[in-house]
């Protein structure tokens, strides 16, 4: 009886090498080709630093504060082996509101006005996230230059037309304009560092990929600057230098 015992023992243990071996093999991660990045972040065009403009007129209506500037961004990998690269498409979206200032250009009316962007970025995007996937650093900083269309429109300004060639507004200067609207254009380069959530709760980021085919998820932090001025044109100068934070879900 107790050679039958120790028989099945060693029968047992002989067998659990190879099943870790084929769990092991087993595939752990679907294909990854991408990523989605939801981002907020704070925005303020330079629009009273233009050449020209005196004073702030920009700031006499809107005030200093700066505005919130959402955006979501769509990746495509190209190259996985040192790092990270592809490209990326974005768009985003933020608004101010004030009030118009009456003819004495002085006092605010009771006028509303309103300021709207929508910038289009076209970025290169390279991650150095070799050390995550190969030895579980979370750490991840990544570098994205690129160019930046920003449509924009205004409506019941009370002196952005004194702003030198402005695209589509309507009035002279020194009378209210009763909206514009333009595209400005320009460069921009964004860097950042992501944390990888993935080492917090392993077993969960591995359901996530199978369930949903989510590789991994990241938060992180971006600064952007952007020279958005038409390369030097004569219009509204859209430029800033802006902090982002946000989360990233590869794919």
């Amino acid at each position: 009886m107790a050679r039958a015992v120790a028989f099945g023992v060693a029968v047992l243990l002989a067998a659990l090498p190879g099943q870790a071996q084929v769990y092991s093999d087993a595939p752990t991660q679907s294909p990854r080709g991408g990523s989605v990045e939801l981002r907020l972040g704070s925005y303020r065009p330079q629009i009273d630093g233009e050449e020209g403009v005196s004073g702030g007129p920009f700031t006499d209506i809107y005030g200093e504060g700066r505005w919130w500037l959402f955006e979501l961004e769509l990746q495509r990998f190209f190259y996985q082996g040192i790092g990270t690269a592809g490209l990326s498409l974005s768009v985003g979206y933020a608004e101010k509101f004030g009030y118009a200032l009456t003819k004495d250009k002085q006092t605010p009316s009771s006028e509303r006005t309103s300021f709207h962007v929508v910038p289009l970025h076209l970025r290169g995007v390279y991650r150095f996230d070799y050390p995550a996937f190969q030895w579980g650093f979370p750490l991840i900083p990544y570098v994205k230059p690129g160019l930046v269309f920003v449509p924009w429109w205004a409506t019941k300004g009370g002196k952005l037309d004194e702003a030198p060639a402005t695209e589509g507004s309507e009035g002279s200067e020194g009378t209210p304009a009763r909206k514009g609207r333009g595209v400005r254009f320009g460069w921009e380069v964004a860097v950042g560092l992501s944390f990888m959530l993935d080492v917090l709760e392993p077993r969960f980021a591995r359901d996530f990929d199978s369930d949903l085919g989510i590789n991994h998820s990241y938060i992180f932090a971006e600064y952007t600057y952007s020279k958005v001025n038409s390369f030097g044109q004569p219009g509204l100068n859209l430029s800033d230098s802006y902090w982002m934070f946000g989360l990233a879900l590869d794919y």
